[in-house]
């Protein structure tokens, strides 16, 4: 079975997130969604989300039930935020058209765990109208 990673904030839930789940889950069995922690957020964006980790939580589980896709989602952990990476050891960690995550890093950790997982950039879904920072209420 071909696990698949996907991580993000998921705030005011949008087409793009939904579409973001569908692309990822096109490349294995299994999704696992990491739903940022409020306070990781807040420490990398500067801001706290409109809705709660646990609002966001559920908006995701709702839209992998309402897509039928095959998985789970769990809320990041505060002190380590690779450490959903080696719990679950996806064979894909799919990122998002404009998301930032520091690369390097992240190869570095999947090298020093020995495991192997391919990072994937999916495609944008139109980012002119679905982007989180436009879609705010």
């Amino acid at each position: 079975m071909k696990k698949v990673m996907c991580f993000g904030t998921f705030d005011n839930f949008h087409p793009g997130h939904k579409n973001y789940l569908e692309q990822a889950s096109e490349h294995g069995d299994e999704l696992i969604v990491i739903v940022a922690r409020d306070k990781t957020v807040e420490m990398i964006k500067g801001n706290t989300p409109q809705d709660s980790e646990n609002v966001r939580l559920g908006m995701v589980k709702n839209s992998l039930k309402d897509n039928n896709i095959k998985g789970k989602v769990v809320l990041g952990l505060l002190k380590n935020r690779f450490a959903r990476v080696k719990e679950y050891k996806p064979e894909y960690i799919c990122l998002g058209y404009d998301q930032q995550v520091n690369l390097k890093a992240l190869k570095d950790f999947i090298v020093q765990e020995r495991f192997f997982c391919e990072i994937k950039r999916l495609k944008s879904y139109y980012p002119e109208k679905y982007k989180s920072s436009y879609c705010k209420r």
